[in-house]
C-alpha cells in the first residue's frame, strides 16, 4: 500500500469516508451532491492511488476490506483536521479582535482621524487599530498596512479602492500673521506675503495658487520644510501661509482663511485596501467605518 507523498486529491478521501458512513454509493452520492458514477470513480481512483482494494462488492452491498478498515480511522482524522482548518480560518477572518493597520498622512492622522478612532473603540473594543502616520506611501501589497487613505487613485494590481467625498485645500494663516503682513484683499496683494515652502513640492502649490489669481512666485516661499506637520505648525505660529485641507484646518484652532474668495483646490480622497477585505470581517469593519467617517 503506497502513496506518493501527498500526491492525491482530498476529494477522493472524502468520497471514501462518505461511502463508509452512508453504507452505499447511492446514499453517499446524495449526501455529497454528486452523481453516483462520479462518486464511484472517485473511490476507484483512491484505490488505484493507494494500490489496495477498499471495498468488496458482493452483490449490491459494499463491505470494507481489511485494508479499508485500517484506513478508516486515518481518513476520519484527516477529515477532522480539514474541518478544524476551515473553522480556524473562519475564526481568524471573522473575529472582531486582532490588529488592523491604517496609514494616512500625518496631518490627517493628527486632525481628522481621532473621532474615527473613538468610534472604533465603541464599535469593536477588542480590535486594535494601529495608525501609521506617514507622508510616504505605504505598500499595501507587501502588507506594510491593511488600509490606506490616499489622495490619488492606486494603480497597483490586487488592491480594492473606494472613492470617498473629495476634500478641498484653501489658503490659511494665523491672526498673528495678519498682524505682521496685513490681510490681503485680492490676489495681487498676496504678492507681498510669505508662503511656507515644502521641499519636493516642485512648484505645484504656487501653480495652483496662480491659477486662482494669486500673484506669487518662488521669492514668496520661506521658510521650507519636508514635513506637512511642521509646516502647519509654522502656519499656526504666524510664520507664513499655506494651502491646507479644509478638514485639517477645521480641526485646528487659531487659523483663518487668508482670501475667502479664492476658488478652493479640489483634493480627491481614496480609501484603499488589499483583497483580504473580502474574507476578513475586521478589515471590512474598519474599511466601512472609515468610509462612513470620510464620506463615501
Amino acid at each position: 500500500m503506497k502513496m506518493r507523498g501527498m500526491d492525491f486529491d482530498w476529494n477522493l478521501v472524502r468520497a471514501f469516508m462518505a461511502t463508509v458512513e452512508a453504507g452505499s454509493l447511492s446514499a453517499a452520492a446524495r449526501q455529497l451532491g454528486l452523481a453516483q458514477p462520479t462518486l464511484g470513480r472517485q473511490v476507484a481512483a483512491l484505490e488505484a492511488a493507494l494500490g489496495v482494494t477498499l471495498f468488496e462488492r458482493p452483490g449490491r452491498a459494499l463491505v470494507l476490506t481489511e485494508a479499508g478498515r485500517l484506513l478508516v480511522e486515518h481518513a476520519r482524522s484527516m477529515g477532522e483536521a480539514a474541518d478544524g482548518l476551515t473553522l480556524a480560518a473562519a475564526g481568524q477572518s471573522q473575529a472582531m479582535d486582532g490588529v488592523v493597520r491604517v496609514t494616512a498622512i500625518e496631518l490627517y492622522a493628527a486632525h481628522v482621524l481621532p473621532p474615527f478612532l473613538a468610534l472604533m473603540e465603541e464599535r469593536a473594543p477588542k480590535l486594535r487599530v494601529e495608525l501609521i502616520a506617514a507622508d510616504a506611501v505605504q505598500d499595501l501589497v507587501r502588507r506594510e498596512a491593511d488600509i490606506a487613505i490616499r489622495h490619488g487613485r492606486p494603480d497597483q494590481d490586487g488592491l480594492v479602492a473606494r472613492r470617498c467625498a473629495d476634500t478641498r485645500a484653501r489658503l490659511y494663516a494665523a491672526p498673528s500673521y495678519f498682524e505682521r503682513f496685513g490681510r490681503p484683499r485680492n490676489g495681487a496683494e498676496l504678492a507681498h506675503g510669505r508662503l511656507i515652502g515644502f521641499i519636493g513640492d516642485d512648484g505645484e502649490m504656487l501653480a495652483e495658487l496662480n491659477r486662482r489669481g494669486a500673484k506669487m512666485g518662488p521669492e514668496n516661499c520661506r521658510p521650507f520644510t519636508n514635513s506637512g506637520s511642521v509646516g502647519w505648525e509654522w502656519v499656526r505660529r504666524g510664520m507664513g501661509m499655506a494651502l491646507m485641507l479644509e478638514k485639517v484646518a477645521e480641526a485646528t484652532p487659531g487659523v483663518e482663511l487668508v482670501w475667502p474668495e479664492m476658488e478652493p483646490v479640489p483634493i480627491p480622497v481614496w480609501l484603499v485596501t488589499h483583497r483580504e477585505i473580502h474574507t476578513s470581517a475586521r478589515i471590512r469593519l474598519v474599511f466601512d467605518l472609515l468610509a462612513e467617517h470620510l464620506g463615501a
